[in-house]
């Protein structure tokens, strides 16, 4: 097993997250069966057993805004005060990224400043779309230009569309939806010339790419017959400069594809633990690991650690 990977994608479920999803209706949440237990020493003893050195915390679907503005800002500020608190007790296992209490987009500002700096997290994790509100979106334009100015690492996660219970067919929304509802943002990232506007901003897209690799062409050659595509967008050239983690099932199939938009050194190894369940994360990184790379790059384990010790140089230290 290959070890000193660092993980992008890696979620915490504190006491406090837990009483406030559930009671907001959220106790099986996207159609999972239960919130999955977590406990950080618990998480070590999986990181440990998997290679991981360290990982980033984020908040997973549905997020802190359960419908009331003042109880997401409230909810967010809790976990991640929370989420630092679990960095500091464990010194060099854990990196943060803080919850935005989206789509309240002065909350979210206050709760960026706080999230910079006091905490000194090392990025922020926004949900593909805030109770209907889409990444892209003009109304989230002020939260972009503040992540655009602090040279922000956001990292994207999907969640349930708001029209889920018409399009899921009673699956669970991690299944299929997850993937589209990313594709769906991403697209719109792009095509608003968010990508483009904020150059400073590096997005992490979950799941390799979701449905994205096999679109992409697609997308392209409609931005000719639609009128409002901003004129800075380039789809391609957009789609290649994220960066994409490699959570889920990119083997043996979605990885071939990903790298038809994008470059190995735009990879990064991700666990989802412990909504994945700590067997199916060794499983998955074991495929990993068999998988080949470029020479000149070593494995892909290697190159995967490289890219995510570039981007998120705290973490690595």
């Amino acid at each position: 097993m290959t070890t000193g990977r660092l993980d992008v994608h890696a979620h915490f479920v504190p006491d406090a997250y837990r009483a406030a999803a559930v009671a907001a209706g959220h106790a099986q949440p996207d159609g999972f069966p239960a919130l999955p237990e977590w406990d950080p020493a618990r998480h070590i003893e999986v990181m440990d057993g998997l290679g991981i050195a360290a990982s980033l915390l984020s908040i997973s679907s549905p997020g802190v805004h359960f419908g009331d503005d003042a109880a997401a800002c409230a909810l967010a500020r809790e976990v991640n005060e929370e989420g630092h608190l679990v960095v500091e007790r464990f010194p060099g296992r854990f990196g943060q990224l803080a919850a935005l209490p989206l789509p309240d987009v002065d909350g979210t500002r206050a709760e960026i400043d706080h999230a910079y700096d006091v905490l000194g997290v090392d990025g922020v994790c926004v949900l593909t779309n805030a109770r209907g509100t889409y990444l892209g979106d003009p109304a989230l334009e002020p939260v972009f230009a503040e992540l655009d100015r602090r040279h922000a690492r956001v990292v994207l996660h999907p969640t349930s569309p708001a029209c889920w219970d018409a399009t899921s067919l009673g699956r669970p929304r991690p299944m299929v939806e997850f993937l589209f509802d990313t594709t769906r943002a991403v697209v719109n990232l792009v095509l608003n010339g968010t990508v483009a506007r904020y150059p400073d901003i590096e997005f992490v897209v979950p799941h390799a790419g979701a449905t994205l690799p096999v679109i992409a062409d697609r997308v392209t050659a409609f931005t000719f017959a639609l009128a409002d595509v901003d004129p800075g967008a380039d789809v391609m050239r957009d789609l290649a400069r994220l960066h994409y983690d490699l959570a889920g099932f990119p083997i043996p199939r979605q990885l071939d594809a990903l790298l038809a938009i994008t470059t190995l050194d735009h990879l990064h190894y991700g666990s989802d633990y412990p909504f994945t369940p700590d067997g199916v994360v060794g499983l998955l990184a074991g495929q990993l690991d068999g998988a080949g790379a470029p020479p000149s790059t070593g494995s892909l384990a290697t190159q995967l650690t490289e890219n995510t010790r570039a981007l998120f140089p705290a973490l690595a230290r």
